[in-house]
């Protein structure tokens, strides 16, 4: 039985996206407001970014905090992330888009700018530990919203399909 080409020629335009055309990108999700102690956490690691204060970011980790930037190892402990941070800093605008708390652990999923109003050029996701009554960040794990890895481009399949003969 051979498969019609028009058939093989309408399964891969529907595979390839048209040449030169972008996805349309969604929509930005909300923000959502966050209850006060878990803002702080924001607040206080915008103002410590924007002023390049690498031991101030640091204090807002747990001892044994981790770092997960995009295309860096991660780092662990304050000192680390001290050094992480050393040369770090500038325009900062953080949003959250979700949280959540359980007793001592909580996180908060947000997205980032360079100011408030901006699309987001970023997101995070903020593993928390409250110590001493103090929520802190166990973890930062961040990544960009650019250079998003894509699927390789399929090969173009034959015009005519010829299933082995049946008389052998």
């Amino acid at each position: 039985m051979r498969v019609p080409s028009f058939v093989l020629t309408l399964l891969f335009a529907a595979a390839v996206p048209a040449f030169g055309q972008e996805p349309t990108p969604p929509a930005p999700l909300p923000p959502i407001p966050l209850p006060p102690a878990l803002d702080r956490v924001l607040r206080d690691y915008e103002r410590a970014w924007r002023a390049r204060d690498a031991t101030a970011l640091a204090d807002l980790f747990t001892e044994d905090g981790f770092v997960l930037s995009n295309g860096s190892p991660p780092v662990r402990g304050r000192a680390a992330i001290r050094a992480r941070y050393a040369d770090s800093g500038g325009p900062l605008s953080l949003r959250a888009l979700a949280y959540a708390t359980e007793g001592r652990v909580g996180y908060i999923v947000g997205g980032f700018a360079a100011s408030p109003g901006e699309p987001d050029t970023g997101k995070f996701v903020l593993a928390l530990r409250r110590e001493g009554g103090r929520w802190q960040i166990a973890a930062d794990m961040d990544n960009s919203n650019r250079g998003r890895m894509t699927a390789p481009t399929p090969s173009p399949l034959p015009a005519t399909v010829t299933p082995p003969s049946s008389s052998e």
